[in-house]
């Protein structure tokens, strides 16, 4: 497996495989991977003759308030995961090659970004939205790969290449979850051990409300009352967001009809999680 630091390198590797006849996939991370990383890179190695993983912890994505200088970082550890897993190229560029002095350019996706993680976190998505373009750009590829568990990132990104013509195939993954279901995060590891525990309550919250609507249960503020009050069982639990939005449009929900989605976000300490589930009538 190669690593590269530059984007000449990459573009020159993607070339040949291209030239060579490869399908190519990439999936792009900020590092410190888990099993739900792996994950996404094991499905792009089943369907992509070459695997580009790129691992930059981008800085326009966190506000000024925001964990950019404590987010784990483990470089020789991501490299070594990634290869287990088949990758091809690992990616790992630093600020001043994504962005170099005079750097003025931003995308912004503006419907799909308000609303949840839009609300609170100002900026977040235009950074995401930026860099994801700036990466599809330089490694070309025909599929690229993210998790369920950023839902409103997901619908952000397939939003921004239906919008731009981009011809790229963006492939959601179901959320990968430890065994008691906490969903995988890097930040998981900033978690104490009572915080751990007590976090586990998203996953059996999101549950509940699946299968209250299995049961019958159509009204949105009905399923959202009953994840807030479970949630809130436990003290430690700082409640950012609970909400219903529509897929793919990210509107707000009062009544459950189609596809949609219950996604929330909880802080325990300092640590913010997010989830969410898919619901379907």
């Amino acid at each position: 497996m190669l690593v590269c630091h530059s984007i000449g390198e990459i573009r020159r590797y993607v070339a040949e495989a291209r030239a060579a006849g490869f399908k190519v996939g990439l999936v792009p991370t900020m590092g410190f991977l888990h099993e739900g990383h792996l994950t996404l890179m094991r499905e792009a190695c089943g369907e992509c003759g070459k695997v580009v993983v790129s691992i930059f912890v981008n800085p326009t994505q966190f506000g000024p308030n925001e964990d950019f200088a404590r987010y784990p970082r483990d470089l020789d550890r991501d490299v070594a995961l990634a290869a287990d897993v088949g990758v091809d190229m690992v990616f790992n560029p630093d600020a001043t090659e994504m962005y170099p002095c005079g750097f003025q350019t931003h995308v912004e996706v503006e419907k799909t970004s308000r609303g949840l993680c839009g609300s609170t976190r100002p900026g977040h998505f235009r950074g995401v939205a930026t860099v994801v373009t700036k990466l599809f750009n330089i490694v070309k590829p025909d599929v690229a790969y993210f998790g369920w568990k950023d839902a409103q990132q997901l619908l952000v990104i397939q939003q921004m290449v239906r919008d731009l013509d981009m011809d790229i195939e963006v492939k959601g993954v179901t959320t990968v979850r430890e065994p008691d279901g906490l969903a995988m995060s890097s930040r998981n590891i900033y978690l104490s051990p009572e915080e751990r525990k007590s976090a586990t309550v998203l996953f059996r919250s999101l549950t509940a409300a699946g299968n209250a609507v299995e049961n019958g249960e159509r009204n949105a503020a009905a399923i959202v009352d009953l994840v807030r009050s479970m949630i809130l069982k436990k003290k430690s639990a700082g409640i950012d967001y609970i909400e219903m939005r529509s897929i793919p449009g990210m509107e707000p929900v009062e009544n459950i009809s189609g596809r949609v989605l219950l996604a929330l976000a909880v802080n325990y300490g300092k640590t913010r999680l997010i989830d969410n589930a898919v619901l379907e009538v």
